[in-house]
């Protein structure tokens, strides 16, 4: 929750602050930028943490930052277009933030908890995964409808669902299924987010927002350092000196530091900036860029990372990553 909260504002300010600082973009439009790419998408990592048999808590910690954050850096966002608009002041973006999370976990709790009631008294495989459906895109549009985060209560619901749905009454059947059906939806919409890049710029938007792109992908890091190390690290050492709460090793601190990729949240975030946006080229061109880096940089090297740290040599592989709650 550290990360997916408190680390999501703490990296969309530094990116906008150092995007602000080195291109003179101004604080406002930088702003978004950072929120939009202050979510991670570790999927690939995650793969290779089960590849390389690393310790299942470690793929916890990413997957399940990755999980919440998504739905935290969509509410910032769209706070922070509503902020460019004029419609919304400091701290009346702040209250509208803390009451949008609270509102919308509590609509996607209550969703799941009535899912996973109806599903315990069905035995029926096909009939189970479509209320799976019904409870993802029906908790998306009664969110939204009353002006609230359709991802954070789609995502509550999918937690809800994938835990206590399963200890309440889900046969193994059903969890299969749950798990087949939604990584392949996850697949194909990723697939296509990611083909909406090639129609949506250009080599030359990218050749554009070079000096964006390059300010943008060190402020990345720096606030993921900031946030890993200081926000994560510090307060787990101090939890676990003086009540024995379970340590993060240093090792897997830098882990999760080089596994924050940028993904498809922050495409579909981009490409769904208002036609009107200020200087909207250049926004998505950098946005793009990032993504682009994170995939093509760290994605392909989190493996040498896993390996060069040690946290590979567990006894057991790490258990799959559950679909149905994280793409739900």
């Amino acid at each position: 929750m550290i990360l997916a909260a408190p680390g999501v504002l703490v990296s969309a300010v530094i990116v906008a602050v150092v995007l602000h600082l080195a291109t003179g973009l101004a604080l406002d439009l930088a702003f978004v930028v950072g929120a939009i790419v202050s979510a991670t998408d570790p999927v690939a990592v995650v793969a290779t943490f089960r590849r390389l048999r690393s310790p299942a808590r470690l793929a916890t910690l990413v997957e399940a930052e990755s999980l919440f954050n998504d739905g935290t850096a969509i509410v910032v966002f769209t706070i922070a277009l509503r902020a460019i608009a004029g419609e919304v002041g400091p701290l009346d973006a702040f209250v509208a933030f803390v009451s949008t999370v609270i509102v919308s976990a509590a609509v996607g709790a209550g969703a799941g908890l009535l899912a996973s009631w109806v599903i315990a008294r069905v035995d029926d495989h096909l009939i189970e995964l479509t209320i799976s459906l019904v409870l993802a895109y029906g908790t998306y549009l009664i969110a939204d409808e009353i002006r609230q985060s359709g991802i954070i209560a789609t995502v509550v619901a999918g937690v809800v669902l994938g835990s206590y749905g399963r200890e309440l009454g889900m046969s193994r059947r059903t969890q299969d299924a749950l798990d087949i059906v939604w990584e392949f939806l996850a697949f194909i919409l990723n697939a296509l987010v990611f083909l909406l890049i090639g129609l949506a710029t250009t080599v030359r938007d990218l050749g554009g927002a070079f000096p964006a792109i390059a300010w943008g992908v060190v402020a990345i890091l720096a606030g993921r350092a900031v946030v890993v190390y200081l926000l994560l690290g510090i307060p787990a050492r101090l939890a676990h000196t003086s009540s024995g709460a379970p340590a993060i090793p240093l090792p897997w601190l830098h882990v999760m530091f080089w596994s924050g990729l940028r993904g498809a949240v922050a495409v579909a975030l981009a490409l769904s900036l208002p036609f009107d946006f200020p200087q909207r080229s250049l926004v998505q061109g950098a946005v793009f860029g990032i993504v682009l880096f994170t995939l093509l940089v760290q994605g392909t090297t989190a493996g040498i990372v896993i390996r060069r740290t040690g946290v590979h040599d567990a006894s057991g592989p790490t258990p799959p990553v559950r679909a149905s709650s994280r793409e739900m």
